[in-house]
């Protein structure tokens, strides 16, 4: 028996996610170009309550529509780690998180912080009024390569609605840990979708 729900997950939770320019390659799997940097905390009622740390660039897929390929991630669910990898080739690894919010009134302050044996990845913090927002829907598109755990190309489809809006954020990614390169990458803006509903197919 697997360790993880079949597909559709159907997921809530919160994302803070920022977007960067990354203005040149630093590797195959990491090209010049428009990157995703989020941490998602996925809670009841999903079939998986985990944190989620990931790095996503834009890319076009086969067909020429607009996507994204996940090239890091790091989960602290062995079962979405396991699951991940086998439905949709998504290269999850394991990883610790910590996360503190703070209230008030219609404002929201959230700091986390990402470790792999206690070495650092990243540390971020971000202020937003996302709770406020009015509900939207939003769709998404992700394109993933092979990996051992399913050798073919992967296409995912993400539709849900959130309360969005733009944030403040604030990254700090540790110069010796697997995105240090993102240290050079210019920082565009952020947001937060609060109380989202996500279906992952």
């Amino acid at each position: 028996m697997n360790p993880y729900p079949p597909a559709p997950w159907h997921m809530h939770g919160s994302l803070w996610l920022s977007v960067f320019r990354l203005g040149r390659a630093v590797d195959a799997q990491h090209p010049a170009g428009t990157y995703g940097v989020a941490l998602v905390s996925y809670e009841e009622p999903s079939p998986l309550t985990y944190h989620e740390l990931l790095l996503a660039r834009t890319v076009k897929d086969s067909a020429g529509k607009g996507a994204v390929t996940i090239t890091d991630i790091w989960v602290d669910s062995p079962a979405s780690q396991a699951g991940g990898r086998a439905l949709w080739a998504i290269p999850k690894e394991l990883c610790d998180f910590d996360l503190e919010t703070s209230f008030r009134g219609p404002v929201t302050a959230t700091d986390w912080t990402a470790t792999v044996e206690r070495r650092p990845i990243v540390e971020a913090s971000f202020t937003d009024v996302s709770r406020a927002a009015i509900r939207v829907p939003f769709t998404g598109l992700v394109e993933q390569p092979g990996i051992p755990e399913h050798p073919d190309t992967a296409r995912v489809v993400m539709k849900g609605s959130a309360k969005a809006l733009p944030c403040r954020g604030r990254w700090s990614f540790a110069p010796d840990g697997p995105l240090g390169f993102m240290r050079e990458a210019r920082q565009l803006g952020s947001f937060r979708m609060a109380g989202f509903r996500l279906a992952f197919d």
